[in-house]
């Protein structure tokens, strides 16, 4: 009897061990629950510092205007809804996206027992030698099996939450996909107006220099120009022809990008005339903490570094033990008679795995997965720094179009009089064919210089509304 007593004792202390182990366990598992909390504090000056750029950075930022009310021409609203809809890339996203959703219901489910049915059956019988079959003996088994995996360490949240990490991301890169889609239309769209302009600058052009091409004509066939003048007169106008045709074969190739754009066959894209616009003098930025908010890029790049962190926390989860619960449930006949039903079969078994040696890959993966975040989290930072970057440049940009917007229009103003006057004095014999020659192919420098400004300005303020996290929603 004290035998018997001394055994129960011992076995209950090893209970005990057991459970104070286990206990221990499940509490120091605790850290691998954590939340990864999202980087919401941007570097002190992200968009450079001065007067002009702190300035701007308000409460709001043109990044929340809808592009549907930053762009106002309507055909060119009806570019970009067409791409949206139709652009393979975009499309592609969105296929990925529904995939990283597929994803997370299956992490969801992580949490339930997986059940199974595997019925059996068969058909035994014996051959004597030189004897006749035996009666078969026909077996049959219909369980029901059910395997659930129960990790200590919150392995199947740890799961869930990194789906949901890969979910962001994918949302993001969506996001990223269609602002740099619109972005891309729009400046497709305005350099197809700018193509309209010069076209249409040069064609007034050409029609002028053909006037000025006949009447040096007319002066050399009164002897009051030389040949050379005549010949150097019509290679200038000539000149403008080829520009010209240059200028209509540029047009076909870029609908044609907008056309691949939109996935369909080469023709021809509505579009407005060019008309001139204003830039805007003060651009709002936002203040920095808007910028992580509002860019696809910085919120990717904020859940590359999510999903690094759940990665870590299932790599150290791996030192943890797991619970294995496993049962059968069904009907059998033993290896007799056929009975239906037949006799009630029932298995139920439990066990727990805890690592002891694993060749040392448990801690290596620890490491890789603790380096790689640290590799995301500088990636994060250098991404959040690039976007600050190109806010200040696409800033300046604006700024510059803006600036030299102004001093091209007083220098097409102070050229056309110079051009005017030339012809003039040409035309009472006081000015030389190279004095008109100089103040035509000066007016037309100009006039494509403009044109050219107001399309860079255009392009800068799209590429600032896009880089503030513009047309992503």
């Amino acid at each position: 009897m004290k035998k018997i007593f001394i055994i129960l004792s011992q076995k209950a202390r090893f209970f005990h061990y057991s459970l104070f182990i286990i206990c221990c366990a499940i509490l120091s598992s605790c850290g691998v629950y954590r939340k990864y909390q999202s980087q919401t504090e941007a570097p002190d000056h992200l968009f450079g510092t001065g007067d002009t750029i702190e300035s701007l950075q308000a409460e709001t930022t043109i990044a929340d205007v809808s592009w549907r009310e930053f762009f106002t021409d309507p055909l060119l609203r009806d570019l970009i809804d067409s791409a949206l809809v139709r652009n393979t890339d975009l499309q592609s996203t969105r296929l990925t996206v529904m995939q990283a959703q597929a994803s997370l219901r299956a992490a969801k489910l992580a949490y339930l027992p997986s059940i199974s049915l595997a019925p059996q059956a068969g058909v035994a019988g014996t051959l004597p030698a030189g004897g006749s079959f035996s009666s078969p003996t026909y077996t049959y088994h219909v369980p029901i099996a059910v395997d659930w995996n129960i990790g200590i360490a919150g392995s199947a949240t740890v799961n869930k939450r990194k789906s949901k990490a890969l979910l962001a991301q994918a949302e993001a890169s969506r996001d990223a996909m269609q602002a740099n889609l619109i972005s891309t239309v729009a400046q497709e769209y305005f350099q197809l107006l700018l193509l309209d302009k010069q076209l249409q600058i040069l064609i007034q052009t050409d029609s002028l220099w053909n006037l000025s091409l006949e009447t040096e004509r007319a002066l050399w066939a009164n002897g009051r120009a030389y040949s050379t003048a005549v010949s150097q007169m019509e290679s200038s106008n000539l000149n403008v022809k080829m520009q010209i045709v240059e200028v209509q074969r540029a047009i076909r190739s870029v609908e044609n990008e907008i056309c691949k754009l939109l996935r369909i066959t080469p023709q021809s894209i509505a579009r407005g005339e060019w008309g001139r616009y204003e830039l805007p003098e003060r651009y709002s930025t936002g203040v920095p903490a808007t910028l992580l908010q509002n860019r696809p890029d910085i919120k990717a790049a904020d859940q590359a570094l999510a999903e690094a962190f759940y990665n870590t926390a299932l790599a150290r989860s791996a030192f943890f033990p797991s619970i294995s619960l496993s049962g059968l449930i069904g009907w059998t006949n033993n290896g007799g008679a056929i009975a239906n039903p037949g006799a009630l079969l029932m298995q139920i078994a439990a066990s727990l795995t805890q690592p002891i040696f694993g060749q040392g890959k448990l801690r290596a993966n620890l490491k890789i997965a603790k380096l790689s975040q640290e590799d995301k989290l500088n990636s994060y930072v250098q991404t959040v720094i690039n976007a600050g970057n190109q806010v200040n440049g696409y800033l300046a940009d604006c700024q510059l179009a803006r600036d030299k917007d102004l001093l091209y229009k007083r220098q097409v103003e102070v050229l056309q009089d110079a051009c005017t006057g030339t012809h003039e004095l040409m035309n009472s014999g006081k000015a030389s064919y190279l004095e008109v020659l100089t103040a035509q192919e000066s007016l037309l420098t100009a006039q494509l210089n403009e044109a050219s400004n107001l399309y860079d300005g255009a392009q800068a303020l799209i590429a600032l509304y896009i880089s503030l996290g513009g047309g992503g929603k």
